[in-house]
């Protein structure tokens, strides 16, 4: 009976999570995107396959938000064009969709995604409050958010992940996920972890915090859209998110008291619920 009482509750906790990040028809989304069959861009032993089939995605993508806001003109577009803050989950599912569609669909699905970002991209230009002129489209625009999201994910991985990846493979991960940006646009992305390190340290002088950075970061972190029990869980994420980012970038992230706090315990805390995250998800289904 006990059993039954615990695999229930694993299941309605793993369903709640699944709708959260993937939408009302996550299982059905699933389903679709690894059981259809047909060529995939990146076979199952692809280092991508490996860290965006994990858990510990939900730390990398957290950390990957607030490096992003760092960038004045970059976080200008996304609060006047995205639905950040007035559907916060329709976007995180639009983007887990596209991660999922493009790391394990099929290659028509993959082409599909990236036109469909691409055509968003084209219609949505616009000027920052310090009259700075912006397009989705731009090349340094779209590389700024492809640096963040690679180096947060990889990093959530090596930290948080089931086995961390050896160098070469770190480097197959960055190689991997350029191949994805240079399909929306990006010319020339890094291929290795270290000319990842290096372009990520050249794009400093153009990151700063502002009004909008710090309104992501009081969302994300002091009043996410969560019922309350989840909050605890979310803080201890958020600390481990905020563990991720390099020094000079946490520096310009104001943090909330709670998450000052957790800091010293941010490690074994976002271990505690990577793992949960873990064990409540329902497997991959086998890819098609």
């Amino acid at each position: 009976m006990r059993h039954v009482l615990i695999d229930t509750v694993r299941a309605k906790a793993g369903d709640a999570l699944l709708r959260r990040v993937a939408g009302p028809t996550a299982h059905r989304k699933r389903a679709r995107i690894h059981g259809t069959p047909g060529p995939r861009w990146f076979a199952p032993e692809r280092p991508v396959r490996v860290v965006h089939g994990d858990a510990s995605m939900y730390v990398g993508g957290l950390a990957a938000l607030l490096l992003q806001s760092l960038h004045p003109v970059a976080m200008a577009a996304v609060w006047a064009h995205s639905g950040f803050r007035g559907d916060p989950w329709g976007r995180l599912q639009r983007t887990s969709t596209f991660l999922a569609e493009t790391t394990f669909g099929t290659a028509d699905d993959a082409e599909r995604a990236v036109a469909r970002v691409r055509s968003v991209h084209a219609r949505v230009a616009g000027t920052t409050p310090d009259g700075v002129a912006y397009r989705a489209s731009d090349p340094a625009l779209l590389s700024w958010v492809h640096l963040a999201e690679t180096f947060c994910f990889l990093r959530a991985y090596q930290g948080y992940g089931r086995a961390p990846l050896p160098g070469a493979r770190r480097d197959a991960y960055v190689a991997d996920m350029a191949s994805v940006a240079r399909r929306l646009g990006i010319a020339d992305p890094p291929v290795t972890e270290a000319a990842l390190a290096a372009a990520l340290a050249g794009r400093r002088g153009e990151l700063a915090a502002t009004d909008e950075s710090a309104g992501t970061a009081r969302y994300l972190l002091a009043a996410p859209p969560l019922p309350w029990p989840a909050r605890l869980p979310y803080a201890l994420l958020a600390a481990a998110a905020v563990d991720l980012l390099p020094p000079w970038a946490r520096r310009l992230v104001p943090l909330p008291v709670h998450v000052r706090l957790l800091l010293p315990v941010a490690r074994p805390g976002g271990r505690l619920v990577v793992a949960a995250i873990r064990w409540v998800t329902p497997p991959l289904p086998p890819a098609g």
